[in-house]
């Protein structure tokens, strides 16, 4: 997910700091939602073997329930981010969104 481990002098409020039989070791620090969302999409193109804007209709709405079910959508500009990375409009992001809720019956 793109975290960074450092030193725990070097731990800034919002690291999480790791301590082993009481002493500080190590320090993570997580990334914002957004740059997680980039990894995310990231990694998604590497299992696919392809940019994701050249997968199939099908392959695509597999990967919006994918993104859906990690938060992606509960991140500022999260349609329009994964929108641009499907070659997709953000209408149609919605439609395979709406389609995955109305199939669950929710």
């Amino acid at each position: 997910m793109g975290a960074e481990l450092l030193g725990p002098d070097r731990a800034e409020q919002d690291d999480v700091v790791l301590a082993w039989e009481g002493r500080d070791v190590i320090a993570v620090r997580l990334p914002q939602l957004s740059d997680s969302l980039d990894h995310i999409l990231a990694a998604m193109e590497r299992r696919h073997g392809m940019p994701l804007a050249d997968l199939d209709r099908k392959a695509k709405q597999s990967v919006v329930r994918t993104l859906e079910a990690r938060g992606a959508f509960s991140v500022r500009h999260g349609v329009e981010t994964v929108a641009g990375a499907l070659g997709v409009s953000r209408f149609t992001v919605y439609n395979y969104l709406n389609r995955e809720h109305t199939a669950k019956g929710e």
